[in-house]
């Protein structure tokens, strides 16, 4: 997969370049050749033209969801994380380190008062007590966090693009 930026400005996408993202964020397993038939294209140029899209960064992965409660963890939270000093070297290590942890689903560097909001999922209360602890309590950098928990999770939808007219 081609590197993902979140900073990259709107890029030129046809309309069967549209069909396919749509396509795709729907049913990310959909075949090449089902593909194909609802973009109106052979299934060699669906398979270019979506090779094209991801080296263009802007299929950036395809992804399975996991229900989380069926691998053991069962308690999610989402953790408000102000750093202690705004120093480009701590910051670069902090944005390094945290997302690698296994718990860790989703990192957002947020305006505000806070700095970060991380989504975690862990086994218990008391795992998420001791995970905070471990990872954020005494992390040098780390000034203030703040835990919330999560009752029920209901992903958004992606897709369908907007429309060309939409974004101008």
């Amino acid at each position: 997969m081609a590197p993902h930026s979140e900073h990259s400005s709107n890029v030129d996408l046809d309309e069967i370049d549209r069909i396919i993202i749509d396509e795709l964020v729907a049913n990310a397993r959909i075949s090449n050749a089902t593909l194909a038939q609802r973009a109106g294209i052979a299934p060699s140029t669906a398979l270019l033209r979506t090779r094209s899209l991801v080296e263009r960064g802007i299929l950036t992965g395809y992804h399975a969801e996991v229900a989380l409660g069926t691998v053991g963890r069962t308690v999610q939270a989402l953790i408000s994380v102000k750093l202690r000093a705004h120093d480009r070297e701590k910051i670069d290590t902090f944005v390094e380190r945290i997302p690698r942890l296994p718990e860790v689903l989703s990192m957002f560097h947020v305006s505000g008062g806070t700095d970060y909001l991380l989504h975690i999922a862990v086994g218990s209360t008391d795992a998420l007590r001791d995970w905070v602890l471990d990872n954020l309590a005494t992390d040098e950098s780390v000034g203030h966090t703040e835990t919330t928990l999560v009752f029920a999770h209901h992903r958004g939808n992606q897709g369908p693009l907007p429309s060309e007219d939409m974004m101008h």
